[in-house]
This record gives structure tokens, sequence and C-alpha cells, in this order.
């Protein structure tokens, strides 16, 4: 056997890519901006909602109770004034409990809005002790997360090889956090390095029989360490530049079964300009337009005066990412694996699933992943038990998708309202409505700024 070679190569293509198209790469896009205004609004009223509830909210705060860190991050709805490292975690954390922001379908899945727990937390600090940011920051920084995040996944399966897909977050919050504290190039490389070869989440918790309430706080685990890992660097930690392609060693090969990363498209602003909103349901987003899909025949079976008792079967024809995640029978067992404790006691809900089963439509799983389409369709057809039997609803686009962002906005900014209304007095609510829906002004407030708006009265 040969001895191993101590000669260190160049950094890997696909590190130094990221870490040119996160120090070079000029935002112009006014689309993703402006979507990226929609999506900071968004995220942050689905963190103020997952806030109310007592799981969520109990994870929260510093790790020794009572700490107040010096211009430390502030938590939304809170009163935490934490490291930014824990603050990451506070704030991804709320942001993923109700699987209720955005997403991103392709080979893999994911919510690059995760992303705003590090992106928030490093510069809301930074801009605490004196290296002021804007809003602008953000909304770019959000812009260059989801990119990086996207186009991983467009044609790399993580989930295929059993990984979760915050390696992504992790991964993309490192380089731009990187950034933000001031690193340079090549230590943006060596940081992007460090989250490669970082401990990687297993998908076992977002699966049965072991779904369970990990999967809503592991996006702010990888947010923390994205941080945590760009501080490192900063302290003077080198990084492991053939991270993925080293023989034996490396992510391909370890993790990745051999193979390595696949490339749709260069690093832009397409991500961010085909995000997906939950808009109307916070529920897994392969199931949003079966969602909407069951409203129209509800509706139907209500004129016909029929309820669910008088439903033999439901066929649904879905896509291929759907039969894989969310087809499911059997008991669900806890809040993870379907809805809150008092919604989940309805007895017609299990008696409901018994007569639903799944198919595969391969124009469905086509179009999925077509990169102009990029749609999630769903196809409801209802037999009761007397032989009718319904005219089959497809419904191909959510109201979250890019086709129908100008029917989702005003849902979108409805829903906000929604969330903000239960930690804040009217002339509070009024106060953040006003600053958020002006796009003119939003951009060039400063970072603590718009992070006190949100703080706990």
């Amino acid at each position: 056997m040969s001895a191993e070679s101590s000669v260190r190569p160049e950094p890997d293509k696909a590190l130094q890519d990221i870490a040119d198209y996160v120090h070079n790469y000029q935002i112009s896009s006014d689309l993703a901006y402006e979507t990226a205004r929609l999506c900071l609004i968004d995220t942050i009223g689905c963190g103020l909602e997952g806030l109310r509830f007592p799981e969520c909210a109990k994870l929260l705060g510093p790790v020794v109770e009572g700490t107040i860190v010096p211009n430390g991050t502030r938590v939304p709805g809170t009163n935490y004034q934490l490291d930014p490292v824990r603050g990451a975690f506070n704030i991804g954390t709320i942001i993923r409990w109700l699987d209720y922001n955005d997403c991103f379908l392709a080979a893999e899945w994911g919510h690059p809005s995760d992303n705003l727990g590090a992106i928030l937390a490093i510069t809301d600090h930074l801009s605490r002790a004196g290296t002021k940011f804007t809003v602008k920051d953000i909304l770019e920084s959000m812009i260059k997360a989801h990119e990086i995040q996207g186009c991983l996944a467009l044609l790399n399966s993580f989930n295929r090889v059993g990984l979760d897909h915050v390696v992504l977050v992790k991964v993309a919050s490192t380089a731009v956090v990187s950034k933000l504290i001031g690193l340079s190039r090549d230590q943006t490389v060596d940081a992007i390095s460090q989250a490669w070869v970082d401990g990687q989440s297993l998908r076992t918790y977002r699966h049965a029989p072991n779904t369970g309430s990990r999967k809503s706080w592991a996006a702010g685990d990888a947010c923390s360490r994205a941080v945590n890992l760009a501080l490192l660097v900063q302290r003077g930690q080198g990084g492991l530049p053939s991270v993925l392609t080293a023989k034996t060693w490396g992510f391909y090969d370890v993790l990745f079964k051999g193979e390595s990363f696949k490339f749709q498209r260069p690093y832009g602003s397409y991500i961010m300009e085909n995000v997906l909103f939950k808009i109307s349901y916070p529920a897994e987003f392969h199931a949003q337009t079966a969602v909407e899909a069951a409203h129209t025949l509800y509706d139907r079976l209500k004129t016909m005066g029929k309820t669910a008792e008088d439903i033999k079967s439901i066929r649904i024809r879905t896509q291929e990412a759907a039969m894989r995640i969310i087809n499911k029978t059997g008991p669900l067992h806890n809040f993870a694996d379907r809805d809150t404790d008092a919604a989940a006691a309805d007895v017609r809900i299990d008696a409901l699933r018994a007569k639903i089963h799944c198919v595969e439509d391969k124009t469905f799983s086509v179009d999925y992943h077509d990169p102009d389409k990029r749609s999630i369709g769903n196809a409801l057809l209802v037999e009761l038990n007397d032989g009718t039997v319904l005219d089959e609803v497809v419904v191909e686009y959510p109201i979250g998708h890019k086709r129908r962002r100008a029917e989702g906005t005003p849902v979108l900014l409805k829903k906000f309202q929604r969330h903000i209304s239960h930690h804040y007095d009217k002339s509070r609510q009024q106060k953040i409505l006003d600053i958020v829906n002006d796009s003119s002004t939003l951009p060039n407030m400063s970072v603590d700024q718009f992070t006190d708006l949100f703080v706990k009265a």
C-alpha cells in the first residue's frame, strides 16, 4: 500500500464557485429583491406564529438561563439578547417550527428561508456592535443563500442517500455569513469546506416510525453551526481543500455513493425568483395543491348535502416525491407526523385517511422537475357510497407559486398580519405593516432598527 500524499490540492471547484458567487456576483434582478422582501416578511411572521407553541418556546433562550449578551442578537417576539450562534438557533427554530415558511422543490427539497436564522442573527449582532447593515444587506444575503441551497438541490438528491436537506442550509448560511463577517474569498472557501465536513443530519426524524420534533429545530441547529464555523475560520481555523473529492475520506465517497455534484445552471437569482410560498396551509408542500382541490370538492359535497361519511374512496394522483415523503398509512403518533393534538383528536380524520389511496402520475413527476414549470400537481377523484363519481379536480400550481404571485401576494400579506396580531397591539401592528410594505424605504432601514420592531413589548 502506497503512502498517502500530503500535498494539499487546490480547493474543490464546487467550493470555489460558491465563494466566488458570494463575494463577486451582483444581484441586479428587481424580481428577486421584491420576492426577497415578501420572503422576509413571511418568514418573520412564520417565526412569530411558531413562537406561540409551548413545545417551541421552551427550546429558546440562552443556554444558561438569564444570560444577556452585550450587543446580542434579538429574537423576534421575545426579550432574549443572545450571542449570534445561539441567536441563530433560536431564530431558525421559530421560523421552521410549523412547516409554514417557503419551499423549493427539485431533486432535493428544502426551505431556503431557513437561512434567515443565520443571516438575521449575525447582521443584528454586528449592527448593534457598530458594523451597520441594512435590510437590503439581508435581502441580498437571502437571495444568495436561496441560490446556493436551491442550485445544489436542483439535480442532487441528498434524501436518496439518507441525508437531511438541512446540510444545504448549513452550507449556504456558512457561505453568506462568511462574507457578512468580513472573511476573504479564500477564508470563505475554508468555511464552506468546514460545513461539508461537519457531521450531517440523517433524515430519520422525518420518516415513520421515527418522525419527531427534531425536524422542527434541525434548521435552527444548521444555522447555529453555520455561524459558529464561520467565526472559527475568522479566528484562524483553516479549511479542507478536497473535502468533497478526496478519495476514501471525502464527502462524495463517504456520503454520496461516490457521485460528484451536478449543476443545472450557474449561480444567479433563479431560486428566489421561483421560490414557493406556503400561503394558505401549514402543510407539507407536496400536498398543497391537494388541499386546494379538497376545498373545491368539499364545496361540491356540501351543495349535494353530502359529508365525509358518504365518501367511499378518494384517489390522489400525485408526483413521485409526494409518494416517497408523505404517502403514509397507519397511526400518526405526534405533532411532527401530523397536525396539532387538538385537531388530530377528531376521529373523522383517520376514518377519511383509510379511504385515500395515492398513485403516481408520471406527467406530474416530469413537470415537477421542468425548470420552466416547477409544478406540484395533484388531482383528486372522489367516489361516493352510492356509486356516484365526482368530476376529478386537478390543481397543478399552488397559490404560492411564481405563476400565481399576483393572486398570492395579498393573501401572503394577510397571513403576516394575522401572525403579528397575536403578539402586538394595534398601533404596533400598524407601524410594522407601514414599514414592511414600503418597498422604497425598507431596504435602507438598519437591521437593528428592523429587528427592534419585533422585540416583545
